[in-house]
C-alpha cells in the first residue's frame, strides 16, 4: 500500500477534505494507496473547533461520505509523515511552500503544490469543489 500525504495549514479543513475523499475513490478503484493528512502550522488555527471543519463535514455528508473513523484532532506533520509518504501535496503553494521552507527545508522541493484558496480566500463552496477535481484526477493520475 503507497501513502499519499495531504498537507495544510490547519490540518481541519482542506487537507482533511481531500484525505477522507481520496481514500473513499481509492477504495472504490481498488487503488492500492492511501491517504494521510497533516498540518504545517496548528498554531494558526485557533478558530478551529472539533475534529473537522464543519464546512468539509457538509460537503462530505452531501457527498455520501461517511467520515466517522476520521473524527480526530488535527495533527502537526512530523519528518517521519514525510518519509513514510510516497507522494506529497501541499494544497496552496503560496501558503505552504513558505511554511515547508521554514519548518522542513529538505522537504520543499518533493512536494506538488495545489492551489486549493482556504475559505478566507474562496468561500468553501467554491473552494471544495476544487479539491474534489484535483482528487479525482489524482486518482486518474494513479489508476494510469
Amino acid at each position: 500500500m503507497k501513502t499519499v500525504l495531504f498537507l495544510c495549514t490547519g490540518n481541519y479543513y482542506r487537507s482533511r477534505f481531500a484525505e477522507i475523499l481520496f481514500n473513499t475513490l481509492a477504495r472504490k478503484e481498488g487503488l492500492p494507496w492511501r491517504a494521510e493528512s497533516r498540518g504545517l502550522a496548528l498554531e494558526r488555527g485557533v478558530n478551529n473547533v472539533g475534529p473537522l471543519s464543519a464546512h468539509a463535514a457538509r460537503r462530505l455528508r452531501e457527498l455520501g461520505i461517511r467520515y466517522d473513523e476520521y473524527l480526530r484532532l488535527p495533527l502537526p506533520v512530523q519528518d517521519t509523515d514525510l518519509d513514510r509518504a510516497n507522494l506529497i501535496i501541499a494544497l496552496k503553494g503560496d501558503e505552504h511552500r513558505p511554511l515547508l521552507e521554514e519548518k522542513h527545508p529538505d522537504w520543499a522541493e518533493r512536494v506538488e503544490f495545489w492551489e486549493i484558496h482556504d475559505e478566507y480566500d474562496l468561500p468553501p463552496d467554491q473552494a471544495l469543489p476544487g479539491v474534489e477535481v484535483s482528487v479525482r484526477a489524482l486518482i486518474h493520475r494513479l489508476t494510469g
